[in-house]
C-alpha cells in the first residue's frame, strides 16, 4: 500500500516529462519543489502548488511529471499526472495521478533501460586520455577510425555495449549515438572507462563491455536520464 512507503508532509520533487528534447531553452527542465498534504487513495496525492521565492507556479491540468518522494526509508520514483487544482483552507492545491508503480529510486544508481543502439566506438588516442587525467574536458580528434557497436542498456551513469572488437579494462573509449524523441534525434558524443569485458559464449569472437561515463556534464546526463524515463514510461503504458 503506498501509505505504507509514503506520508503527509514527505517532500516531494516534481520534474516535467521533457516535451522539447534536447532544447537547452526548455522552461520544463526545472524542478518543482511541493510535499505530500494528503494520500486521497491507492493511486492518487494532494500536493501543495510549488511557489518560486513568492511567485505561485501553476502546474497545468494532464501535466505529466517525474516525481521524487523523499521518504524516513529513502527516496521513491514514479510518473504522475495532474488531474486537478484548487483551494482550500488558503492552500493552493493539486491533486496527482500515479501513471506508474512506486519504486525505490537510489540517486547515485541510475535506472538502466534495455535497448538495442546502433553507437560507434573507438579508443581514445594519448592526447585525449591525457586531457581526461587533466580534469579537462575532453577535446575529441576528428575522422578518426571508428566501429560498430550495439548498447543493450544504458544509464545516466554509463552502459552496457556489444562489439567485435574487444576494449581493456581500465581503458577509454569514445562512444557516439544517437537518442530520439518523437520525430527529433540527437547525437550524443561521451567518453566512458571500460569497468568490465566478457565474451559471449554463444557467439564467441563478440564481446560485452561495462562502462561508466567519464567527464560528463550534468546538464547530458540529466537529458539521458530524461529519454530512459519517458521510455520507460511508453513502456509501462503498452504493458
Amino acid at each position: 500500500m503506498i501509505s505504507k512507503l509514503i506520508k503527509e508532509g514527505d517532500r516531494v520533487d516534481l520534474t516535467p516529462v521533457d516535451k522539447n528534447f534536447g532544447s537547452t531553452e526548455d522552461p520544463d527542465t526545472k524542478v518543482y519543489a511541493s510535499k505530500i498534504v494528503d494520500i486521497l487513495s491507492e493511486d492518487r496525492v494532494e500536493l501543495l502548488m510549488p511557489m518560486e521565492k513568492t511567485k505561485l507556479i501553476l502546474l497545468p491540468i494532464d501535466g505529466e511529471y517525474n516525481l521524487v518522494v523523499y521518504t524516513d526509508s529513502g527516496l521513491y520514483q514514479c510518473f504522475v499526472r495532474i488531474v486537478d487544482r484548487y483551494k482550500s483552507n488558503n492552500m493552493y492545491l493539486l491533486v496527482a495521478e500515479f501513471t506508474s508503480n512506486l519504486r525505490k529510486y537510489q540517486r547515485r544508481e541510475y535506472f538502466r533501460f534495455s535497448c538495442a543502439l546502433d553507437m560507434n566506438a573507438r579508443n581514445l588516442v594519448e592526447e585525449e586520455v591525457r586531457s581526461i587525467e587533466g580534469d579537462d574536458l575532453v577535446n575529441l580528434q576528428p575522422n578518426l577510425p571508428i566501429k560498430r557497436s550495439v548498447i543493450v542498456d544504458i544509464s545516466g551513469g554509463g552502459l552496457r555495449f556489444m562489439s567485435d572488437t574487444k576494449y581493456e579494462v581500465g581503458s577509454m573509449v569514445y562512444c557516439s549515438y544517437d537518442l530520439v524523441k518523437g520525430t527529433e534525434r540527437k547525437k550524443y558524443e561521451v567518453v566512458g572507462k571500460v569497468l568490465a569485458v566478457t565474451e559471449n559464449e554463444k557467439r564467441p569472437g563478440t564481446y560485452e563491455h561495462r562502462v561508466q561515463y567519464v567527464n560528463m556534464d550534468e546538464y547530458t546526463r540529466e537529458e539521458i536520464i530524461r529519454f530512459i524515463f519517458e521510455e520507460e514510461r511508453k513502456s509501462r503504458r503498452k504493458g
